[in-house]
């Protein structure tokens, strides 16, 4: 059994026990977070349910394991021949959440 989840912008594709990095969450470490946006379920029977866009009645629980910090990207921009030159670092802050419970 699988379903596909929205949070963050981006789609996933999770099972029970998946470990997943996505965009921060506002909840502590520890906490259980529920995912409610669920855009599709396949059954172990072989059926899929899809929503238009989300399913109702299904949410996808999720144990949230630590926040952090992915790796340094650098920005650098420039323009050429007017000494003009920017360099920037960022790090996009991230949760770690391990999937429990597909409802």
């Amino acid at each position: 059994m699988y379903a596909i989840i929205e949070t963050g912008g981006k789609q996933y594709r999770v099972q029970e026990g998946d470990i997943l990095e996505v965009e921060k969450l506002g909840c502590e470490a520890g906490s259980v977070y529920s995912f409610d946006k669920v855009l599709a379920v396949a059954k172990d029977d072989g059926t899929v349910d899809f929503g238009k866009p989300y399913l109702k009645d299904v949410k996808v629980d999720a144990k949230v394991l630590e926040h952090g910090k992915g790796k340094k990207i650098i920005v650098f921009k420039y323009k050429p021949k007017k000494n003009e030159r920017k360099k920037r670092g960022h790090r996009q802050p991230f949760t770690r959440v391990q999937i429990e419970k597909i409802m």
